[in-house]
């Protein structure tokens, strides 16, 4: 459904020296540098997959997205999504995609949703049958009907989002781009479009391409991720290889008779450990342990701990995705592991 390939874009920056002598001297002498936000991308994404797309600010998500979307040109590099290329003829591309921007709403502000869907519904050229269909599916799914007669400046940030959704899906696209899909909602509301975007994509089986910080998106929404860093592919592949290729970070959750106890434990002398081998962290009687699993196994530390200190109640917890993705920007794992 989606190929990508080498794709590249440059931008031209002006550097400037600075003072006001730096501002007379760019008149006449302007320097310029090439700025690669993208540089080299390459993956295929599967008809009916959700596919993560993550990375830290100023890695290249938005410049990627817009070219995907046929906003932006590339500056090399091929893109063919669904036999199309996006910035090669944009009036029928933009008829077979749907794009949710955050905090940015397609809605009129101060129609009612209904009219804003009806003038959608003429802008995408829907017989008026298939958008009765349409709209049942829609509202089934997104709970719209509370609130589909109210001007969309009334609507929670909930209910906007909800709304954005269906309209973004109205025409059937074949493939959907969410930009922070559950920014700023609530963790009630979070749940549900999550839920929403899961039965939207196996009814339909819409390709859709996922943006987001909140990696709980991530975990519930999709088995496969691709993380950028500075316009270069970090990572292409499944969560659970992620996880076992570099979930090495294991955590413990230790509650002590005493917290005095903590006080006990010396983990570079009994496994050798170095500073980023492992974090330790107290609340009152609660030790929470993280440790390196590759330098010491799990039970070699449940038997150090036992030995160590009076432990009322121990836990195991599975790799933190989170901290997986921050020690891979961190550049804490052997990247070429993947290859």
């Amino acid at each position: 459904m989606i190929e990508v390939k080498d794709l590249k874009k440059e931008f031209k920056k002006t550097i400037k020296s600075p003072g006001l002598k730096g501002s007379i001297q760019s008149l006449f002498h302007k320097k310029t540098e090439i700025v690669k936000a993208v540089d080299g991308l390459t993956f295929n994404v599967g008809e009916g997959e959700i596919l993560g797309f993550i990375g830290p600010n100023g890695a290249g998500k938005s410049t990627a997205i817009k070219m995907l979307t046929g906003i932006l040109t590339p500056t090399s590099g091929t893109l063919n999504i669904n036999g199309q290329i996006p910035y090669k003829n944009r009036k029928k591309y933009v008829k077979e995609i749907g794009v949710v921007f955050g905090q940015r709403t397609q809605l009129w502000w101060d129609l009612p949703l209904t009219e804003t869907y009806s003038v959608l519904k003429e802008i995408y050229m829907i017989d008026d049958n298939k958008f009765k269909e349409r709209m049942e599916f829609l509202n089934d799914v997104l709970e719209l009907e509370d609130f589909i007669k109210s001007p969309v400046r009334t609507l929670s940030l909930g209910q906007r989002m909800r709304a954005d959704i269906a309209a973004s899906m109205l025409h059937s696209p074949k493939v959907l781009f969410l930009d922070e899909p559950t920014i700023g909602l609530d963790v009630v509301v979070k749940d549900n479009i999550r839920k929403a975007i899961n039965q939207i994509n196996k009814q339909d089986k819409t390709t859709i391409i996922l943006t987001t910080h909140d990696l709980n998106d991530i975990e519930m929404l999709c088995e496969r991720i691709v993380m950028i860093d500075k316009g270069k592919m970090v990572y292409d592949g499944s969560l659970s290889k992620m996880k076992d290729t570099y979930g090495k970070m294991r955590e413990v959750d230790i509650s002590l008779n005493d917290k005095g106890e903590a006080d006990k434990f010396d983990l570079e002398a009994a496994f050798k450990f170095e500073e980023d081998d492992y974090d330790i962290e107290l609340k009152g009687n609660k030790m929470i342990l993280k440790f390196n699993s590759a330098k010491a196994s799990i039970p070699d530390m449940l038997d150090y701990i036992l030995k160590t200190a009076g432990v009322r109640d121990i836990a195991v917890k599975d790799a933190d995705i989170e901290e997986i993705i921050r020690r891979i920007y961190r550049s804490e794992v052997n990247l070429d592991e993947q290859h």
